[in-house]
């Protein structure tokens, strides 16, 4: 089975988790870029490996979630991962925390709307979890979002060497920046669902993310030094 990109981006939609935010949450997602993977094999998008038996799973979705921004630093990419039966059901759920994996999936299922996986974004950090509570044993779910917000300027990941890289004026910029976007979590969160226009394959997000990273910069130099 081979789907086309149009069938590619459906079939994300219709299974899409829908994410809850923080009320004061300054920054929402952006993009989403997807593959689906029909047989076990390496993530485009994460460093990891993704085995699934195929007599249980047709495909797998993977969602990469991009933001331009999060709170301590400029841009930011999670990832949801979907498993899907032949029936056409959800059989399991993952998704990223902080460069590792968390199971998405609760027991009984009782955090699934329909087809949809209902997932929380950590305040202003955005990893992902099935509980908030998870959040609240982090040490710095404040001090993230409050006093270090800004603190790590502009990443530059394994995944993006080569394609843009940062020194101390960039970083001093974007701290700047986003002191001004510092809050406090109000850990109550309210319903986002990702909209349709959001959604293209990794590959053309893959290939629009230098010069969203460059726009951005701009704008900070622009905001900054003039």
């Amino acid at each position: 089975m081979n789907m086309s990109e149009m069938e590619t981006l459906e079939t994300a939609m219709s299974y899409a988790p829908i994410l809850m935010f923080d009320r004061a949450e300054p920054f929402y997602p952006d993009f989403v870029g997807i593959s689906v993977l029909l047989q076990s094999g390496p993530s485009p998008s994460f460093r990891r490996e993704i085995a699934f038996p195929s007599e249980v799973v047709q495909y797998v979705i993977e969602y990469a979630i991009w933001w331009d921004y999060e709170i301590g630093h400029l841009y930011e990419m999670e990832h949801v991962w979907i498993y899907v039966g032949h029936n056409g059901e959800v059989v399991d759920c993952e998704a990223s925390f902080h460069g590792k994996v968390l199971r998405g999936l609760l027991k009984e299922r009782v955090n699934m709307v329909g087809h949809h996986v209902c997932l929380y974004s950590q305040p202003g950090k955005h990893a992902f979890s099935p509980l908030p509570v998870v959040f609240e044993l982090l040490p710095n779910l404040y001090s993230a979002a409050g006093s270090d917000a800004g603190c790590d300027g502009l990443l530059v990941n394994e995944l993006f060497q080569g394609y843009f890289e940062t020194n101390e004026q960039i970083d001093a910029q974007v701290e700047r920046y986003l002191k001004t976007k510092a809050f406090v979590p109000t850990m109550e969160f309210e319903e986002y669902i990702l909209r349709p226009e959001m959604f293209m394959t990794w590959e053309n997000l893959f290939g629009i993310i230098p010069h969203r990273i460059k726009d951005r910069l701009v704008e900070l130099e622009q905001l900054y030094n003039t």
